[in-house]
């Protein structure tokens, strides 16, 4: 008989784990641990308020090294089991099939301890409420002295989940009453900058100026590592959409230029090189292989995290792109190849057309172990060097990979031991130094290290196990990969003609399988994840955004209207889904608000992914280009104004909305070629061009749109020409190439 309101902390409730029902790799992973995990959704909700129970709510993803760590640790543990399963309704969540979920609770977690990060824990009321939260907590035979903010001395994991149980069961009411305090403070939070810029309010959002570029450019200047490149110590992550911003601050109209300052533009883009560069060159980038990992652990990117996402290799692949464009540097088309590369072979290119989402950090470091440990596919001793490559070329290939008998991680990052006498590679010289030094021909060296590393992948290839693959495919990063190899693809079309076409077959594979799969016509709705099937996670505003961003990347890639007039659909869509009326810019979920969200949340700020209302302000100021569309351009500034107050405050924490900002004040340059103009296209292709578009008529080309832009339909689609339009007028022009 059940314990009315489980006031004792025990009541007949016995759960069961129940995630083999589940798709996710993540959390099908935990479906053998002892705690009786429960999926997120109505019943486990419904049982959390019957039995009057804390839910404890574990949020994570495939890759996360930590993830598998406190799995390990805890989770396996009989005893933590025991206490989640009698006390608690544990549930276990994928972070990117419910990143809404997640935001919510990392917003508290960072609120009260000043930091985030995964996995995400978290204790909330049977009103989804929080209680206490924090990520990686120790296990009982937890062998880590110090890593982040766990450090030795750090409450575990048990003594929390003994501590909350006797609060809830002893001081329940106070846990509610502070809840709900909390969460009333966490709305407040979450709708101050939204709603402090209503609609109409301002009569045009007056106060966003071209001068915050500068502002954000002052910030990132002041916080430059000089040495090692990046904008903070330890740990460092890419944060490709800063670099976008510093690289193209140079490429904006002449208004930006002067506000900034010419050889402060120079700076932002060589700042953002070296960062690039001296990321190339270490152990953060795959040195054999292909990828980069997710973020590095030490300041000068010598070790990384080993996770590959998705989403870091489409928006690098970008950034590097633009960085050749810029410098012509063969060291960045180097890595645009790799990145390419990565993205478009097995595994990451999905068979059926996408993108898989991730390669694990951990792994088995030979076929005959049972125990993972991090980075094992990806390190080398000095041994393993001389046994694949020989003395004499293993000496060459370790003196340029930093390659040494006792290894290269320091102990103090190495808090499970598992890197001892291990090497993570690390490009720490030139073949032309190591030429001289070792009284080499250059010719010999190149030849050497290219052949080396060969041989080192086949060797890792066939004699090491890979990673687990995260083989979700999700809409949203697949559009960031779909805009970024479009975008290759048509800056290699003149260099490498193979290449160009490998990722243009790539991008449009993905357009394919997506709008096959995870697109419902009769609604125009996406949905966001297909594993073993399309998932039941309606497409959230990213999404929408980004694979919109794909579509209009393609566009200009192909000029095939079905791609445009695709991005089109979506963003009409996009429009009614994520948008009120009483407040600008666009929530992260759709409407109606779905009953297992505390909150609907609206934010701009940028961080490991951009955020989808930059992404969604720039595809609308994209799309208003095109096709002439006044409502679309309208909106996109609406969509900035949203978060006036913040970017004013922070500007550097909106860069990728910074160039939105640019386009609201001078319109975007809308190119209009028209019959033969292949020279013109490919001297388009080799430069950066932020705040102009381009679309293309005749030869069967711009038939759908000449319908829908007003502008175009008087148009000469035969005749060889160019035309600029821009403010609802077109004039014959090429002065902006």
């Amino acid at each position: 008989m059940e314990v009315e309101n489980g006031r004792n902390g025990q009541d007949d409730l016995r759960l069961v784990n129940r995630l083999n029902e589940s798709r996710s790799p993540y959390v099908r992973g935990h479906r053998t641990n002892p705690v009786a995990w429960q999926m997120w959704g109505p019943e486990a909700l419904s049982l959390a308020k019957k039995h009057n129970r804390l839910l404890f709510v574990s949020i994570g993803y495939a890759a996360c090294h930590w993830c598998h760590v406190m799995e390990r640790e805890s989770f396996c543990s009989p005893d933590v089991a025991q206490l989640l399963n009698t006390h608690f309704i544990p549930i276990k969540i994928d972070r990117e099939e419910r990143p809404d979920v997640d935001a919510i609770y990392m917003n508290y977690v960072q609120a009260t301890t000043g930091s985030g990060g995964w996995p995400l824990n978290v204790f909330i009321t049977p009103d989804l409420e929080p209680v206490f939260g924090g990520t990686y907590w120790p296990g009982s035979n937890s062998s880590m002295t110090a890593v982040g903010t766990a450090v030795a001395g750090t409450v575990g994991f048990v003594d929390i989940l003994e501590k909350m149980r006797d609060v809830w069961t002893q001081q329940e009411g106070r846990c509610r009453e502070s809840a709900k305090d909390i969460t009333r403070q966490l709305r407040e939070f979450a709708e101050e900058g939204v709603h402090s810029h209503q609609m109409g309010e301002k009569g045009g959002g007056e106060g966003l100026e071209v001068e915050l570029l500068e502002e954000a450019f002052q910030h990132f200047r002041k916080k430059y590592d000089k040495i090692n490149g990046g904008f903070s110590t330890a740990p460092k992550f890419p944060t490709p959409v800063n670099l976008s911003f510093l690289l193209r601050l140079g490429q904006w109209p002449q208004t930006v230029k002067d506000v900034v300052g010419e050889t402060e533009c120079q700076n932002a883009s060589s700042m953002a090189v070296h960062t690039l560069r001296n990321m190339a060159r270490g152990g953060i980038r795959d040195q054999i292989g292909y990828g980069f990992a997710r973020y590095s652990v030490t300041k000068d990117w010598s070790l990384p995290h080993f996770e590959k996402m998705l989403y870091d290799q489409a928006q690098l692949l970008d950034v590097y792109l633009d960085a050749f464009l810029s410098t012509r540097d063969p060291e960045m088309l180097g890595a645009v190849y790799d990145i390419a590369t990565y993205l478009t072979s097995p595994p990451m290119g999905a068979p059926t057309g996408g993108f898989f989402s991730a390669e694990d950090a951990d792994s088995y470091p030979t076929k005959s172990d049972t125990d993972k440990r991090e980075g094992a596919y990806y390190v080398w001793s000095l041994k393993e060097f001389h046994d694949v490559l020989g003395e004499k070329d293993g000496d060459i290939c370790a003196r340029f990979y930093g390659v040494t008998a006792d290894g290269n991680v320091a102990s103090r990052n190495d808090p499970h031991d598992e890197f001892i006498s291990q090497n993570v590679l690390n490009v720490t010289t030139t073949p032309s130094a190591l030429a001289k030094k070792l009284g080499i021909p250059e010719a010999s060296i190149t030849q050497t290290l290219k052949s080396g590393r060969q041989k080192l992948r086949e060797h890792r290839e066939n004699h090491r196990p890979r990673p687990a693959l995260d083989d979700k495919i999700i809409v949203c990063w697949n559009g960031l990969a779909i805009g970024a190899l479009s975008r290759t693809s048509a800056a290699l079309r003149s260099i490498d003609p193979t290449k160009a076409s490998e990722c243009l077959e790539a991008a449009i594979s993905a357009v394919v399988f997506i709008r096959k799969e995870l697109f419902d016509p009769d609604t125009k709705t996406l949905y966001r994840v297909y594993r073993e099937g399309r998932g039941s996670t309606p497409g959230l505003c990213d999404d929408y955004a980004f694979f919109i961003h794909g579509l209009i990347d393609l566009y200009e890639t192909t000029f095939d209207d079905s791609y445009l007039q695709f991005a089109d659909v979506l963003q009409k869509r996009q429009n009614e889904l994520f948008t009120s009326s009483d407040s600008p810019g666009f929530y992260s979920t759709p409407s109606p608000h779905p009953p297992d969200l505390l909150m609907r949340l609206k934010s701009g700020m940028d961080a490991a992914e951009p955020s989808s209302n930059n992404i969604s302000a720039r595809n609308l100021y994209r799309l208003s280009s095109m096709l002439d569309d006044a409502s679309y351009f309208k909106k996109a500034k609406e969509t900035v104004e949203a978060f006036e107050a913040e970017v004013e405050q922070f500007p550097f924490t909106f860069s990728g909305m910074l160039g939105s900002i640019v386009m609201g004040h001078s319109g975007l340059k809308g190119v209009v070629l028209t019959g033969e103009n292949d020279e013109m296209l490919k001297r388009l292709r080799q430069t950066v061009r932020p705040n102009s578009t381009v679309v293309a008529l005749g030869k069967s080309k711009g038939a759908w749109l000449r319908e829908r832009n007003e502008l175009l339909k008087q148009m000469d689609a035969e005749k060889d020409g160019v035309m600029v339009c821009e403010g609802g007028a077109c004039r014959e022009g090429i002065e902006f190439v």
